[in-house]
């Protein structure tokens, strides 16, 4: 149902799609679909979350697995798993995040509690490995707005109906740590570091499989 509702919602838009349409879609009754959710918004909801969830679960390990002393490798591994995070989610539905009712709505507040707890690692993180003359004049919300926003570009990406690629992938995990002001020579250790640690990390498929679990 969820991989349905996903799939309208980004080719026809959000506002466009109907209940109606959803449950045709999954060949149920309207009004069986009313039985897992009480409306489309709550199923944007769920599938916002399973946008930013897998990656924020996996922030404390990554805390702990990464030295301290290593604060930049850290930061490169937590852009490598949001991006396959939001490649991962069904049908791209991480690009109505923007949408204003999304945004406002009472109904998506667990999902922006989430992403808030998303946006405190990366400024928390992101500090750690800054430069001090980054430091000296952002503090820790408005650098991981800043980082998100630039991992979040892996929406645009697929909408352009341009693959993820590992190389991809990694050109971003770069540049985040750039607008931290890393040094050159720290990315290319934090980006090969990173990429070893990266394979111990099992990487759950919750949002691809989004409708098994309905």
């Amino acid at each position: 149902m969820l991989n349905a509702a996903a799939k309208l919602f980004v080719t026809r838009g959000f506002a466009a799609t109907s209940t109606r349409e959803i449950a045709e879609r999954v060949g149920i009754r309207q009004a069986s679909l009313y039985y897992h959710f009480a409306g489309k918004d709550e199923i944007l909801a769920e599938l916002l979350q399973r946008s930013v969830r897998p990656t924020v679960d996996k922030v404390e390990k990554i805390e702990t697995l990464v030295p301290p002393e290593t604060h930049a490798t850290a930061l490169y591994l937590l852009a490598l798993i949001d991006i396959r995070t939001l490649a991962d989610a069904p049908h791209n539905v991480g690009i109505l995040y923007a949408q204003s009712d999304v945004t406002n709505s009472e109904v998506y507040a667990d999902f922006q509690h989430t992403r808030r707890e998303l946006v405190d690692a990366y400024g928390r993180i992101g500090l750690q490995a800054a430069s001090v003359d980054v430091t000296a004049d952002i503090d820790a919300t408005e650098l991981g707005e800043m980082l998100m926003h630039s991992i979040e570009v892996v929406t645009g990406i697929r909408n352009a109906g341009t693959a993820m690629t590992p190389h991809r992938a990694n050109r971003i995990a770069a540049a985040v740590l750039r607008m931290c002001d890393v040094p050159k020579e720290t990315i290319a250790a934090a980006a090969s570091a990173a990429s070893e640690l990266l394979a111990g990390f099992h990487h759950e498929t919750t949002v691809a499989s989004a409708e098994s679990t309905l």
